[in-house]
């Protein structure tokens, strides 16, 4: 094995590590919003992929994060650790592999900045990792494990994930679930939804956007009982994202809502990934979050201000905020 650069040894020694697990790609940029990818002239190449975003969100809000995954043996795949490392992301998890190349997106974006995915991955590295390839001492040293469900789609990926999930489970580690539905990866919506509900009961936290639950349960997601209806016994919190309207927590004793921050929103990509690599933070530092009101709601009013800022620039890592930008965005709006 190489040789822990700084990142590397400063993540294996801190007690508030963050695990993520799952896919790292190159996201494909229209240089001008509004355009079909047909119409594109030209493409910003924007390292991408949500469980390496919130890796990347972690370390830059001075947090403590690793990536588990694996990555073609080419020149993306190897700017892409470079990219993690670079951002302070213990990369011990990170595999390369020589017979598949790192997954590709082609993102459309709209006029308001939402935006459309078009994917190269047949099969990407990402897909291809095993079991037995985990690092599971590196989840084990983690205080939470977290993961999305683009790596439940395929085997043997979905076996590793599985594997990562249940050893983190078992060296009582939290576990941390945020779906990122991406439905043209998932052979119909049917299977995308049985799929991401599969493994729902495993974790303690999980984040959901409002479109989100309107997909899962074919229901109106500002109708708290569709909401409710994806809540289990021993989830610990249930987060809803509103986009820009802020977002709805549920726990156990508690309920409510934080409004959001007004932004001139250029691209959404990444917004929800530092949304949830801030609350992270704050849970790795003190999970009485999840009993304290108080200190809940100000743990989300950063996350909101941290997903705004987010979405203020194209791609996502290289729009990831600070804490100092993040405090700035709160002071201005006054909240």
């Amino acid at each position: 094995m190489a040789p822990l650069g700084d990142g590397d040894a400063a993540a294996a020694a801190s007690p508030n590590l963050v695990v993520s697990f799952g896919e790292m790609l190159i996201d494909f940029v229209p240089d001008v919003a509004g355009l079909s990818l047909a119409e594109s002239g030209g493409f910003v190449k924007a390292p991408g992929g949500a469980p390496a975003n919130v890796a990347c969100a972690i370390s830059k809000l001075g947090g403590s994060s690793a990536f588990v995954g694996k990555f073609g043996d080419d020149e993306f795949g190897h700017m892409l650790v470079d990219i993690l490392k670079k951002n302070g992301v213990n990369a011990e998890g990170c595999l390369f592999d020589e017979h598949a190349r790192t997954a590709l997106a082609f993102v459309t974006l709209k006029s308001n900045g939402e935006r459309e995915f078009m994917f190269y991955r047949n099969p990407s590295a990402d897909m291809l990792l095993t079991e037995a390839e985990l690092n599971v001492d590196l989840i084990r040293r983690a205080k939470i494990f977290h993961y999305g469900s683009i790596s439940l789609i395929t085997e043997p990926c979905r076996s590793a994930h599985v594997a990562a999930m249940r050893a983190a489970k078992a060296a009582g580690i939290l576990c941390s679930y945020d779906p990122n539905v991406r439905l043209p990866l998932w052979p119909s919506e049917e299977a995308a939804r049985a799929g991401i509900l599969s493994i729902w009961k495993e974790a303690d936290f999980i984040k959901v956007s409002d479109d989100e639950v309107a997909f899962l349960t074919q229901g109106d997601a500002n109708d708290e009982k569709n909401v409710l209806s994806l809540w289990f016994d021993g989830l610990k919190l249930l987060i809803v994202t509103d986009g820009e309207k802020g977002c709805r927590y549920f726990t156990k004793d508690f309920k409510g809502s934080v409004s959001g921050f007004s932004v001139n929103t250029v691209d959404t990509t990444g917004a929800g990934d530092a949304f949830v690599g801030s609350l992270l933070v704050h849970v790795a530092k003190d999970d009485s979050i999840f009993h304290n009101e108080e200190k809940l709601r100000e743990a989300l009013k950063f996350s909101n201000a941290c997903g705004a800022i987010c979405t203020t620039q194209k791609g996502a890592i290289p729009a990831l905020p600070t804490t100092a930008a993040a405090l700035e965005l709160i002071s201005k709006a006054g909240n």
